[in-house]
């Protein structure tokens, strides 16, 4: 007879339906890796925000040491800004709502309380944000968390000293990138985009200006390749400091969360 306790994986996809009744017990909280289906200019894959999301989930996850499982990705977001270029597929705000929702209210019924979805993508922050908000009349004994990635580490972006304008497909996710999937970016391939103020028109210097109202151009607009920085200057060492940033961060936030309401 083997007594060695029998150790459940995080992954629900990973578990048979009696386990996954065992983990809502033992695991009250679960992780939605969230991203997109979206350019991610010459050097990276599509599925670039959606990896991210998912390695985070799951570094996330091993720190807890079993009090959280991984969910469902969700890995098509709100992404009409980058239809422009070939291969994107885009939710819209009111499908990506609806999906939310509905992994949700399937999580709550089985007994699960707290949910935290990971985005790796900002296209879905506003639609989060109005969900999170949805789900305080729907389902008032449900507790929703949601958060971006790369923001969650401002320090370790700002020793990069990335370009003057950069974001999308630039510095900080392709170092990312590089430290959790290497074999996917095509370094040989990575090229700048818009990297100063200079290299934007008009109306998109106005789009990227801080402090004012905010307006949505599409990615074509503000860089032809759809970067916004010097990808080349980034590197996997880069990327391990935000990653290590960002899980710090996410887990500091999530045992304060469980003990709170254990």
């Amino acid at each position: 007879m083997n007594d060695t306790p029998r150790r459940l994986p995080h992954h629900l996809a990973e578990m048979t339906t009696v386990e996954a009744a065992e983990a809502v017990r033992a695991s009250p909280l679960v992780i939605i890796p969230a991203g997109a289906f979206e350019q991610h200019g010459p050097g990276m894959p599509l599925a670039t925000d959606t990896i991210r999301a998912e390695h985070v989930a799951d570094l996330v996850a091993s720190r807890l040491a079993g009090r959280a499982v991984i969910g469902p990705s969700l890995g098509i977001g709100v992404s009409p800004h980058h239809l422009a270029f070939a291969g994107t597929v885009s939710l819209s705000t009111g499908t990506l709502a609806a999906l939310v929702r509905d992994y949700v209210d399937s999580l709550h019924r089985h007994g699960w309380r707290n949910v935290l979805v990971i985005t790796g993508h900002g296209g879905n922050n506003a639609t989060l944000g109005t969900v999170a908000q949805d789900l305080l009349v729907t389902h008032p004994g449900l507790r929703f968390a949601w958060t971006p990635l790369t923001t969650l580490a401002p320090d370790a972006v700002a020793a990069m000293r990335p370009s003057e304008v950069h974001g999308h497909s630039g510095e900080a996710e392709t170092a990312q990138m590089l430290h959790l999937a290497p074999e996917l970016v095509h370094t040989d391939r990575l090229a700048p985009g818009s990297v100063t103020r200079d290299d934007l028109d008009p109306l998109s210097k106005v789009a990227r200006r801080g402090g004012h109202p905010a307006l949505t151009l599409p990615y074509d607009r503000l860089s032809p390749n759809g970067v916004l920085g010097d990808p080349r200057r980034a590197t996997p060492e880069d990327g391990r400091a935000i990653v290590d940033a960002a899980v710090h961060r996410i887990v500091t936030f999530a045992k304060e969360w469980l003990d709170a309401t254990d």
